[in-house]
């Protein structure tokens, strides 16, 4: 089986064009960082199989990043190396191919973004590229998959390019030399696309835009969100109840009723407070939070294969410098609101350990994932608006205020924002939901058992007494500092294993809206769930980790003081 490797420029649509090749469900976004990690999968023919590696975007076969790096080393024993050339930037694009020349490896090319080209008034001769290249050149659209079907019969036809090693000038001089001949670009008119990437680029019109389009992304979400909750999912949990009524009766009471069933109340089982594995354990995480999160990845994806994020770093690149990182910030904060485990993960993009850091803490702190803004919402809904607008105005200005502190207090240095920012292009729907299930298929796999772990360690812990035990032990602060009841200390203490469950947990408790607002911000701030104290494990080092711990616990225990204090002044 022969190794193939896809080499190109970042955002010329290799990663699609490695979903063609393969069918393998991979993310593809347009923003820098998605490909620093490598994907790979196989492709099948009549006359052959083939092994297929998506290698990280790279400008140059001189590495200047890491990404580059992991290129260079995995184009080093390719059977056949495919080059993706945006069709868009010919010239720019051909210098990694005259490097790639130099290798002696078999290349064919595909001339991607066919279809952008004409649009732009961008004429180029594939025909006489191919005689001047002496490799196959294939005219390609990956995301609607013109062209693919003959690049992949053309791939024995890859060829082994004679040309002598050329220096920096000598590549540049020839370069000019082909696109003379190749390429005519006609003067057209402005299209409604170029304009509104225009507006939305330049700062006295973009920030305007990105507000909005904010705004429009989380109402979208909380709209569809709580139409499938209240229209899809509940529904089909009430055909569930009379099994579970059924099974509550043969149970009856006892040890192992409280943990499969949960405590009944007022003779009934309920889904949110019962706290049992097959009702609780089963009802959070697919009907309040999965709506939720399918909503949110669905939208997401909308926006990275737009070419609409890379735009809304560039607007809001002032703003996250003054917290230590820069544009690219918005990145993994986006993420870390569908799951803060993807957006520490996405901190890799930054360059420096100083804006890692911070970016991560400042997620772990105050962005709550959508599995706790479903709990939020659940918990707060009742009593209106005020009180979410509260928790979420608390968590933004924590957010601020922690970004400026930790700033002026971490070590190192705060690059410059290097990003080059792709066109409008129509997404494609089959590609956002492959990526929107592939998600959801991550949260349910990471979310659900860490759900079950934590109904039973809280049946367990409630049958010795041990939360009874703790909320004594703790009551100086639970009660004296925050202002709740001292049985609150289980949900926060929970918070370690789900913190959407610990959310959950607080409805039984009777607390007033104002008490309620308070814990939810503390359990969002606080301890992360184990999940996300992993990620920061990883990502960070012990050092840094811990010192992100001490950060969330410090400012959660003094936002939550805060907001008492606060809440009693205004009510």
């Amino acid at each position: 089986m022969r190794k193939v490797v896809l080499m190109g420029n970042p955002n010329v649509g290799k990663s699609v064009m490695f979903s063609r090749l393969t069918g393998v469900h991979v993310i593809t976004s347009n923003y820098p960082g998605t490909t620093v990690n490598f994907a790979e999968g196989t492709m099948h023919t009549d006359a052959e199989n083939f092994y297929i590696i998506d290698a990280p975007g790279t400008y140059s076969l001189t590495p200047s990043n890491p990404a580059e790096e992991i290129a260079v080393r995995i184009a080093q024993d390719a059977d056949i190396i495919i080059n993706i050339v945006d069709a868009t930037k010919l010239e720019r694009n051909l210098y990694l191919t005259l490097e790639l020349f130099e290798k002696k490896t078999p290349i064919i090319i595909a001339l991607n973004l066919w279809d952008e080209a004409a649009h732009l008034g961008i004429s180029v001769d594939a025909q006489n590229l191919e005689q001047l290249l002496n490799v196959p050149v294939i005219p390609t659209v990956a995301l609607t998959g013109e062209g693919v079907r003959d690049l992949v019969s053309r791939l024995a036809y890859a060829s082994l390019p004679l040309r002598e090693p050329l220096d920096e000038d000598g590549r540049w001089i020839t370069i000019g030399h082909i696109v003379r001949q190749v390429q005519r670009i006609e003067h057209k008119h402005h299209t409604l696309r170029e304009m509104l990437a225009d507006i939305t680029i330049k700062p006295a019109t973009g920030i305007p835009c990105g507000l909005v389009v904010l705004f429009l992304f989380f109402w979208l979400v909380r709209f569809i969100g709580e139409t499938l909750v209240s229209h899809v999912f509940e529904p089909i949990f009430e055909y569930y109840r009379p099994f579970m009524a059924s099974l509550s009766d043969i149970l009856g009471p006892g040890f192992t009723h409280d943990i499969l069933i949960g405590k009944l109340i007022n003779g009934r089982i309920d889904y949110v407070q019962s706290m049992g594995i097959v009702t609780t354990g089963l009802f959070v995480p697919f009907a309040l939070v999965l709506p939720y999160i399918i909503a949110f990845y669905t939208m997401l994806g909308l926006l990275e294969d737009s070419g609409y994020l890379p735009r809304l770093a560039t607007v809001s690149d002032t703003f996250f410098h003054k917290l230590g990182m820069h544009g690219h910030g918005i990145v993994p904060l986006f993420l870390g609101f569908g799951c803060n485990v993807p957006g520490i993960l996405a901190t890799r993009a930054l360059e420096t350990i100083k804006q890692r850091f911070i970016a991560a803490t400042l997620i772990a702190v105050a962005v709550p994932c959508m599995a706790k803004t479903a709990m939020i919402f659940s918990i707060l809904g009742p009593y209106g608006m005020v009180y979410i607008g509260l928790v979420f105005g608390s968590l933004t200005v924590i957010y601020i205020c922690a970004g400026f502190v930790l700033k002026k207090c971490v070590p190192g240095e705060s690059q410059e924002i290097f990003l080059e920012i792709p066109p409008y292009r129509r997404p494609s729907m089959r590609t956002v939901a492959k990526k929107t299930w592939m998600r959801v298929r991550s949260f349910l796999a990471e979310a659900v058992p860490y759900l079950f772990l934590g109904v039973v360690f809280l049946n367990i812990f409630y049958a010795l007494g041990i939360f009874e035990w703790l909320g004594h032990l703790f009551a100086p602060l639970i009660q004296g500092w925050l202002g709740l009841p001292e049985t609150a200390a289980a949900a926060i203490l929970l918070g370690f294993l789900r913190k959407d469950l610990a959310i959950g947990m607080l409805l039984p408790l009777g607390m007033t809206p104002e008490q309620l607002g308070i814990a939810v911000t503390t359990l969002t701030m606080y301890f992360p769930c184990v999940g996300t104290f992993v990620v920061l494990l990883k990502e960070l080092g012990i050092k840094y980790m811990f010192l992100a711990t001490g950060v969330m616990m410090l400012t959660a225990f003094l936002a939550g003081g805060s907001m008492r204090l606060l809440l009693m002044l205004i009510f």
